[in-house]
């Protein structure tokens, strides 16, 4: 009995424990870094990712790589969500996020390996986050004009497939801001981009309104209506679906046509009810029966119907409608206001416009390009630019971009190291020389000389913190000249989220898991997938996207 193996797992279940795990996560955290690394910056390249279905994303925004894989490695999988928040609250950084991230985990196994504590680490790494956030704050300056949201717009969509548009797309996406800015906020959820293929992306422009992609049900109905009172509603103007067990004794002609007579009354009654109330314009989030449709194209009513919730949302921004969830409720005083609404025909699609609302809180911007590719790719650098902008809006605090906020928190958190006294030091050291990631990547996407660029940075901020790198000519220039200006806010919630990743990867000594959840690639017992290819040691591989290898 006392040399009885006693297992508390069941079988199947692997574990790993202190070093090993360790090892795993971070290699994980490393591999995914090094993925989105090539991404980041104006010269950053793209990634072409396909679905199970064959369906082609070609992109090298941060995000939309990463949510578009398969992770299946747990600490990856950590990173992703982490980025995934920051793209929530600040709409930019998360290649910075995963990419910091990675490069302070590799600081940290250097650490490890040397014999400093992870809990010296984690403290070290935590000081080093607040000061650089600290510094970050000390150095920001004031965005107090519409120019400088113009520069933040700019820095956001550079690199981003629309650089040959950037200074006018800027424009659009300011101006909308601006446009629905209330109390110092701007809500960017009541902006929508509606993409249209066709013509250039020069040929974007910013509605007077909302524009939705949505035509009246008939053809017979308004096209253009001016003076509109619009009606909103999650009300089916349509009869219910009689219950499957509901009997019904018909046993004459005349009661089966006095039944269809009381349908059609109900279905009309339903329809004066909108006419009674003044409207003229309705959109409706339920359907809308063929004959309440006759109805309603007899009174000269443009309808709409199945209008999808944000849509809905933006309408009542834009023009003041008040949502009726029940007929008897509508009244004059729930429609809202435009000055015109209209069916216009771009290349081949039909949208319609609700322009000149009296106080819009709601905008759209109708984006065109030569495809569909082209569109969505584009569409993803606006939401990232109406994010920044938005939060630079809110915060009213910008960085100077390029390279160069980092390599003075490099130079001042080096400083900070020095002051520490002990073990904690080092952390504090190699949390600095972490840092330095950004403007190597930078530079290194854009094919140019790392080692030189870094140390002419390094030299060039003894003098002055505004000096960057500038990938396109190669020299180290005056960035707040050069208007590569970055949201405070977007800075100091990449560094806080990169450190509390790793900070929370560090701290795990023991992974405990049961066999598929970590050989989830379709690897089988000898570790093999179907690709040939065997996973990462103790990883499980990094999961497949769509039906491809596992990444490796």
């Amino acid at each position: 009995m006392a040399n009885q193996p006693i297992f508390i797992l069941p079988e199947g279940t692997e574990r790993y424990s202190k070093r090993d795990a360790l090892r795993m996560n971070i290699t994980a955290a490393k591999v995914l870094a090094g993925i989105v690394r090539t991404t980041l910056g104006p010269k950053g390249m793209d990634k072409m990712l396909v679905s199970g279905m064959g369906d082609i994303t070609i992109t090298n925004d941060g995000a939309t790589i990463m949510r578009e894989m398969d992770i299946a490695q747990p600490a990856a999988r950590m990173l992703v969500e982490t980025a995934k928040k920051q793209e929530e609250i600040v709409g930019d950084g998360t290649t910075s996020v995963v990419v910091i991230a990675g490069e302070l985990l590799a600081k940290a196994e250097e650490l490890l390996e040397d014999g400093i504590a992870t809990s010296v680490v984690v403290k070290g790494f935590r000081n080093a986050t607040s000061k650089a956030v600290e510094i970050l704050n000390e150095i920001a300056i004031d965005a107090d004009d519409k120019e400088t949201l113009q520069k933040v717009a700019v820095t956001a969509m550079s690199g981003k497939g629309s650089d040959y548009a950037k200074e006018h797309l800027a424009e659009l996406v300011v101006d909308a801001a601006l446009r629905i800015e209330e109390d110092g906020e701007s809500d960017i959820d009541n902006i929508n981009i509606q993409r249209v293929s066709g013509d250039s992306v020069e040929d974007s422009f910013l509605a007077e309104g909302i524009v939705i992609d949505k035509t009246p049900l008939s053809k017979n109905m308004p096209e253009v209506v001016e003076d509109a009172k619009i009606a909103i509603m999650k009300y089916p103007i349509e009869l219910k679906d009689i219950n499957t067990s509901t009997k019904i004794d018909i046993t004459s002609p005349d009661q089966f046509a006095a039944f269809l007579d009381n349908e059609e009354e109900m279905i009309k009654d339903l329809v004066n009810q909108i006419v009674d109330s003044g409207a003229n314009v309705l959109f409706c989030q339920k359907g809308i029966d063929d004959l309440a449709e006759h109805y309603l194209k007899k009174a000269g009513i443009m309808a709409f119907k199945r209008v999808k919730k944000s849509d809905m949302e933006r309408i009542e921004k834009a023009t003041g409608a008040k949502l009726v969830t029940d007929i008897e409720d509508l009244s004059e005083d729930k429609l809202g206001y435009a000055g015109k609404v209209y069916l216009e025909k771009l290349f081949d699609h039909k949208l319609t416009f609700i322009e000149e609302c009296e106080n819009p809180k709601a905008s759209s911007i109708v984006l065109r390009g030569s495809t569909r590719y082209v569109t969505e790719q584009i569409a993803r650098a606006l939401d990232d630019a109406l994010g920044v902008v938005a939060a630079t809006i809110e915060e009213g605090k910008v960085l100077i971009g390029g390279g160069a906020c980092e390599i003075d928190l490099v130079k001042e958190l080096r400083d900070y190291g020095e002051s520490v006294s002990g073990r904690e030091q080092l952390a504090i050291l190699k949390y600095a020389e972490a840092l330095e990631v950004i403007p190597r990547t930078l530079i290194e996407n854009a094919g140019l000389d790392t080692i030189n660029l870094i140390a002419d940075l390094k030299a060039a901020h003894e003098d002055s913190n505004a000096i960057g790198i500038n990938v396109f000519t190669g020299e180290v220039v005056d960035m707040k000249d050069a208007g590569v200006i970055e949201p405070l806010r977007v800075k100091v919630q990449a560094l806080q989220s990169a450190g509390e990743a790793a900070e929370m990867i560090l701290r795990i000594d023991d992974m405990i898991a049961a066999r598929n959840a970590l050989n989830s690639t379709g690897a089988d017992e000898s570790g093999n997938d179907d690709s040939g290819m065997p996973p990462m040691p103790g990883m499980g591989g990094m999961g497949g996207m769509g039906g491809m290898p596992p990444m490796m």
